[in-house]
């Protein structure tokens, strides 16, 4: 069960990563356990279910991505795995994710692409239809980016 240096360590991943050259080190620091420990919790969070992934989210706008764009496509349904593990191993590709197509929605595969340019974007869906031998793609660019928060456990 949680106890309460878990629940430490939870607040403290919440923070984020701080960017330094040992940011698990700062954040065992701010726990008061060793790294060791810190990191043998993460995995035993990890092991039992409680703490699911971790990851990065990168300010695309402030690393110069200024050309973000949804691109939804049309994939046959026994081409849906194949094409979710090639399409998300694409460096300009962030999200990759199949939705319920409608008679008025035929789009059941949708990929986020981040360029520097729209026609970066373009150029990037093109060669992913050819690549991959797809049809029926549409791109959707951001017009406004809204705030990205994950949830808080633990707050105090």
């Amino acid at each position: 069960m949680i106890d309460s240096i878990d629940k430490k360590i939870i607040r403290v991943l919440q923070k984020g990563i701080p960017m330094t050259a040992e940011p698990f080190g700062v954040m065992a620091k701010e726990c008061g356990i060793s790294t060791t420990e810190f990191l043998n919790r993460l995995n035993d969070l990890k092991e039992c279910g409680v703490l699911r992934r971790m990851g990065a989210v990168l300010q695309h706008r402030h690393a110069g991505y200024k050309a973000n764009a949804l691109c939804v496509w049309q994939v046959p349904e026994d081409q849906l795995d194949e094409a979710g593990k090639t399409i998300s191993a694409e460096n300009a590709v962030s999200h990759c994710y199949t939705r319920t197509t409608t008679p008025e929605w035929p789009y059941n595969f949708y990929t986020m692409i981040h360029a520097h340019t729209r026609q970066q974007c373009e150029e990037i869906a093109e060669r992913i239809e050819r690549e991959n031998h797809f049809s029926g793609r549409r791109l959707f660019y951001s017009v406004k980016e809204w705030k990205k928060a994950s949830m808080k456990y633990f707050a105090e």
